[in-house]
């Protein structure tokens, strides 16, 4: 039962990623012609526009919570096929601690970066 939770959650991290990511692409590729939150003209990734979406803090939520479930999504995906090699009950329980400490580090670490990225921004881009 517990393993059909975090599968289910798995799978919900999936469809989030699928709407994020479309969202993202939505506004770096097509913002271009639309000016869809690149009010600035020229690229979509251009300096100014960056510093724009990046002061915005619909952003920084949307890029934390596109990093947690992406790391989610990814790390359990990688601890389930590491399980189906049949390993000893010692080994998967070392496996899992070692994912979710590694998978908490670099959504602490991606955070700060996001919030940093924000910070800078409503600086203006003088970091």
């Amino acid at each position: 039962m517990r393993e059909t939770k975090y599968w289910t959650w798995h799978m919900s991290a999936g469809v989030v990623i699928l709407f994020l990511l479309g969202l993202h692409m939505l506004i770096m590729h097509v913002g271009g012609i639309t000016h869809l939150f690149a009010p600035h003209t020229g690229e979509a990734i251009s300096k100014e526009n960056s510093l724009f979406r990046d002061s915005r803090m619909f952003f920084t939520v949307t890029y934390v919570l596109l990093l947690g479930v992406a790391l989610y999504h990814g790390l359990y995906g990688l601890r389930t096929i590491l399980f189906e090699l049949t390993l000893k009950p010692a080994v998967e329980k070392a496996i899992t601690f070692i994912l979710l400490v590694a998978g908490l580090g670099l959504f602490g670490l991606g955070t700060w970066a996001a919030i940093a990225t924000h910070a800078i921004a409503i600086a203006g881009g003088r970091g």
